[in-house]
């Protein structure tokens, strides 16, 4: 069965990333777009050469056709549309953050849960192969014991005064936007949850008051710390560092891809430095078909609902720290 994804709204991660990577994927194929603007959904379902255009996200939700349907609306819509999508007995791909709290992201496990359906959070980086080996050169004692990691994904689109990213009702901010990247990874990379966060943010008068730099510190077990920086007014970066006791591993472009040499990473002992080569693939691609094949055997998630609530309390407790100025322990359960 392929599986047939309906895509609500126009929006650029999704037409320059996600229905590309749907397109490659073996389980999957984009069928139906939406916009609450029909002439803005027929225009892009041209150039996609998608073939079905809705002029509201309602006809697309009352489509029998569609299987799935990939939401990447404004952060404060993610409930909202992702309930009335899984109502509609579809199942769901939400963009990160999947919600603006983890208060709305128990709701949404819980309508997942009662329609039956399945609830992801779009993480694409975690689908490349290439985190498997950092875990197979961690889990081998290469680098020795973890002793803290670093993450950094920035980028400036400041002058983009109409960005829904700049508006503080809608979840706009860096912790939002490429924040949970770092954050995500180091839950991943340690597989435990962190005890406190400590976050200080710079602030823009510019823009609706949402965090346009943010700088922070998780607190994990045994001393062990993730330190990172996100903004959406810096020069680009988006790099990963775990540093061990007996070396380091350092992944220059750890959530971008560019399918060539850039996403190879490396790994530094007192051996040398080895970089490590790593298969050009599309993780978008990669994605849709682990959720494709989810909803085609029935098999669960590799990074369920449940993954995407506990890392929306520490996006919580980030948010709380950067606004209180103080330290935040991060509650278990």
């Amino acid at each position: 069965m392929t599986i047939k994804w309906g895509i609500i709204s126009t929006a650029n991660i999704a037409q320059k990333a996600v229905i590309p990577g749907i397109k490659e994927s073996e389980t999957g194929e984009v069928y139906a777009i939406a916009s609450r603007n029909l002439d803005n959904a027929k225009e892009t379902a041209e150039e996609l050469e998608i073939p079905v255009a809705y002029g509201s996200y309602e006809e697309l939700l009352a489509d029998p056709d569609i299987d799935a349907v990939y939401i990447p609306l404004p952060n404060h819509l993610h409930k909202e549309w992702s309930i009335k999508t899984m109502e509609a007995g579809k199942h769901v791909l939400c963009e990160k953050p999947i919600a603006l709290n983890a208060k709305e992201a128990l709701e949404m496990e819980a309508a997942s849960k009662k329609a039956g359906v399945v609830l992801a959070e779009a993480f694409m980086y975690r689908y490349h192969p290439r985190y498997q080996k950092i875990q197979e050169i961690i889990q081998s004692g290469e680098i020795g014991e973890i002793r803290g990691i670093h993450g950094a994904f920035t980028f400036n689109n400041a002058a983009a005064n109409e960005n829904v990213r700049f508006r503080k009702g809608w979840g706009g901010g860096s912790l939002y936007d490429v924040g949970v990247y770092p954050i995500s990874a180091a839950r991943m990379i340690l597989n435990e949850e962190p005890q406190a966060a400590t976050v200080h943010a710079f602030f823009s008068e510019q823009h609706d008051q949402v965090d346009m730099m943010a700088s922070g510190i998780l607190e994990f077990d045994h001393g062990v710390a993730l330190t990172f920086d996100c903004g959406m007014w810096a020069d680009f970066r988006n790099r990963l560092e775990i540093l061990g006791t007996e070396g380091r591993i350092e992944i220059p472009s750890a959530f971008v891809t560019n399918q060539n040499k850039q996403d190879h990473f490396y790994l530094h002992t007192s051996k040398g430095t080895k970089e490590v080569e790593v298969p050009y693939v599309n993780q978008y691609a990669l994605q849709a078909d682990v959720i494709g094949h989810s909803i085609q055997q029935n098999k669960t998630l590799p990074f369920p609902v449940a993954d995407a609530i506990l890392n929306m309390k520490v996006l919580d407790a980030c948010l709380t720290s950067a606004e209180e100025r103080k330290r935040i322990e991060i509650t278990k359960g």
